[in-house]
């Protein structure tokens, strides 16, 4: 339970630190954040309860890195569906303290015709720059895919583990100056979730692409770790 308490605290703090970030401070006239420092926060979620929590569950805070690490050898196929339902119970009560907290704004409501509305992700008409399905399809896998590539290489035991969350937290920031304008980036299934069901409308009938692309990267990433860069002559 201890495990399970931390993957939901941790995705809880990832969510609201980002998205967060995003619905309270990117959008300030003239003292705005900006992209850059979304995707700062977000990183900045990950690093600091890698660091706080990451020695209790492994510090997933994510199903695509929870599925990936297994896919790696890393990770017991037993604790997959406790560690996934954990992550998507903290990121959608996250998610419920953010709509709460925005409430208490004078004229809040989340427009679900618009591209974003509540820090969601989208493709085309909902992608924030425009771009298609196979655009962000492949934008979410590869991305995914080098983030479970990072994940797998900076923890690996040959590895100086004592930087394996700053190099994943960096890598997080990233993700998100890359695909900020694609997706509004997610490479995280239950960070999608959560933001999808208060947004409800086609954000959410476009969820599928959103799970589906970061597992296949993750999947992939693990199995190319595991089979082709993994040094096994010690073992």
């Amino acid at each position: 339970m201890k495990k399970l308490f931390a993957e939901f605290f941790g995705t809880y703090w990832l969510v609201f630190g980002g998205c967060g970030s995003a619905l309270f401070a990117a959008g300030i006239p003239d003292l705005g954040i900006g992209f850059a420092g979304v995707a700062l926060a977000f990183g900045l979620t990950v690093l600091t309860m890698a660091y706080a929590i990451g020695h209790i569950s492994g510090g997933h805070f994510n199903p695509a890195v929870s599925i990936g690490l297994w896919a790696g050898g890393r990770f017991e196929a037993k604790d997959l569906i406790s560690y996934i339902i954990a992550q998507c119970a903290g990121a959608v009560t996250a998610a419920a303290t953010l709509f709460f907290i925005l409430s208490g704004k004078a004229g809040f409501a989340i427009d679900n015709t618009k591209a974003g509305a509540f820090a969601s992700n989208g493709y085309g008409a909902f992608s924030p720059d425009g771009y298609s399905m196979l655009s962000a399809f492949t934008a979410e896998f590869i991305l995914t895919m080098f983030f479970l590539l990072i994940i797998l290489g900076a923890t690996d035991k040959f590895a100086n583990g004592k930087f394996a969350g700053v190099a994943i937290g960096l890598a997080l920031t990233l993700i998100h100056l890359i695909s900020i304008p694609i997706t509004n980036t997610s490479v995280n299934p239950a960070r999608s979730t959560s933001q999808a069901l208060f947004v409800q409308g086609e954000p959410l009938m476009q969820l599928w692409l959103f799970w589906l692309a970061p597992v296949l990267g993750a999947l992939v990433a693990g199995f190319v770790y595991k089979n082709l860069l993994q040094n096994n002559e010690a073992e």
